[in-house]
């Protein structure tokens, strides 16, 4: 049995990975901003729910201050943002980029006495670090970030291990699965695996992550070859 802590755990693939590993027999704690929200969301999986805000860098030490040892860390708090250096939304932008960088660095710096030797973590970035579109001026920069963060604290950290995720188009995900349909069939023929990714793909590819002795500082792409199309 593991202890994970999962930092944006109240929905989407961040609620889906704290499920999964609850039903393994693993004790998980989740965040989410929202105080009622997490208890709620965690009573539903049979985890712990905390509040904590990660554009709220300074509080997230007291958010955190009776989690206990931490095998396992996953990142996965997200915010979505359109931002272009045409209409620069200036708070936007500092908004997302103090979640993605100073929250997830807040969040490892605060949790680094409880983690061991065999710990490990991943964090969530995103493709459009790869494939930048129209309204990702911000989005494509942080998750950009997101790989120089995983390599600076795979070295200070180390032996604990520490990689990022960089999901496509989650076809399932509460974000696109309700997209238009000719959406979504656009994007899954650019594919060349035929299919977008799934939530459970993601999950899987972050369990290895956690998982593998022998994976670390690595951007695994999980978007079956999306880059590609």
């Amino acid at each position: 049995m593991s202890s994970v802590v999962v930092i944006g755990g109240t929905s989407g693939i961040g609620r889906e990975f704290a499920r999964t590993r609850v039903e393994l027999g693993d004790e998980v704690v989740l965040t989410g901003r929202d105080a009622r929200r997490a208890d709620t969301v965690a009573k539903e999986i049979g985890a712990r729910g905390l509040a904590l805000d990660l554009a709220r860098p300074r509080d997230i030490a007291d958010a955190l201050a009776d989690v206990g040892q931490v095998d396992h860390l996953v990142l996965a708090g997200v915010s979505r943002d359109e931002n272009r250096v045409t209409a620069y939304d200036i708070d936007a932008a500092l908004h997302l980029v103090t979640l993605k960088l100073v929250g997830y660095t807040e969040v490892v710096h605060t949790l680094r006495p409880r983690l061991h030797d065999a710990s490990a973590i991943v964090l969530f970035g995103g493709q459009a670090k790869e494939r930048p579109y129209p309204g990702a001026t911000t989005v494509a920069t942080v998750n950009a970030g997101v790989t120089g963060l995983v390599r600076t604290l795979a070295v200070e950290l180390a032996p604990v291990r520490v990689n990022a995720v960089h999901p496509g188009v989650v076809g399932d995900s509460p974000y696109w699965r309700d997209k238009p349909a000719e959406v979504l069939e656009g994007l899954r023929a650019r594919t060349p695996a035929g299919q977008l990714t799934t939530m459970a793909d993601v999950v899987d590819a972050v369990d290895f992550l956690l998982r593998n002795r022998s994976v670390n500082a690595v951007d695994l792409s999980v978007d079956g070859g999306w880059l590609l199309g």
